[in-house]
């Protein structure tokens, strides 16, 4: 039986919150710190595989970066905002990335062309310093994570056929399970469970909004979260 799309995660009620969980702690979440724990990673599984029941074989792979921002208060994780009109997807929040093309020689080079096709990451100011698990998601594509420093010097070009708007959310906020929410879907046949991240921003239009932060991105990020506070 396939998986079904979730098409409002917003009305899927929550059942609970992981703040009896320990946010990762602050020294982690630094540009060393973080070289560190990748340099030397200590045997781990995630918590999140995917959000498919199988791994099929018309599976296609991606990968996406998951781009840390050295900013002056802290690291913060750069994310866009999908266009409504996709067919995968669409109006959700997302690393830039993609599927892999003939031409990538790994996962490495295919997050970084999506990142500068997306929103204009340069690969000069990209630092890849390691991958979390591949993740299935629930439209059949295999997605490696890949985790990278931004020096703060780029200026975003957005593609406004793919990307909305790009965001920054600050790690310490995504590393704290505190603000990790639970969500239960029931469906004829099973279930889906799925986290949510809200996060309270502001727009490109000036106005503070909430973002949605859900499905396979919050579970990378929980899987983020899962291989740091090890």
């Amino acid at each position: 039986m396939s998986v079904p799309r979730i098409l409002n995660p917003h009305a899927v009620p929550v059942v609970g919150r992981d703040d009896h969980l320990p946010a990762v702690p602050g020294e982690v979440l630094t540009a060393h710190g973080l070289r560190s724990r990748f340099s030397d990673p200590l045997p781990w599984h995630p918590e999140i595989a995917g959000d498919g029941l199988v791994r099929r074989p018309e599976a296609t792979a991606a990968a996406v970066l998951v781009p840390l921002v050295q900013r002056g208060d802290g690291l913060h994780v750069l994310l866009t905002r999908r266009t409504d009109h996709l067919r995968d997807h669409a109006g959700q929040i997302s690393f830039p990335g993609g599927r892999t093309e003939a031409e990538d020689l790994d996962a490495e080079a295919t997050a970084r062309r999506e990142a500068e096709e997306e929103v204009g990451l340069k690969a000069e100011v990209v630092e890849a310093i390691g991958r979390l698990p591949v993740y299935t998601t629930v439209t059949h594509f295999v997605v490696t994570p890949v985790v990278a420093l931004v020096r703060p010097t780029f200026e975003l070009t957005l593609d406004s056929f793919e990307v909305a708007e790009a965001f920054e959310v600050p790690l310490a906020f995504l590393m704290n399970p505190a603000n990790h929410r639970r969500h239960v879907y029931p469906y004829e046949g099973g279930q889906r469970q799925f986290l949510s991240m809200p996060w309270q921003g502001v727009g490109a239009d000036g106005r503070t909004r909430e973002y949605f932060i859900w499905g396979a991105t919050a579970a990378m990020l929980r899987n983020l979260y899962g291989f740091l506070s090890r």
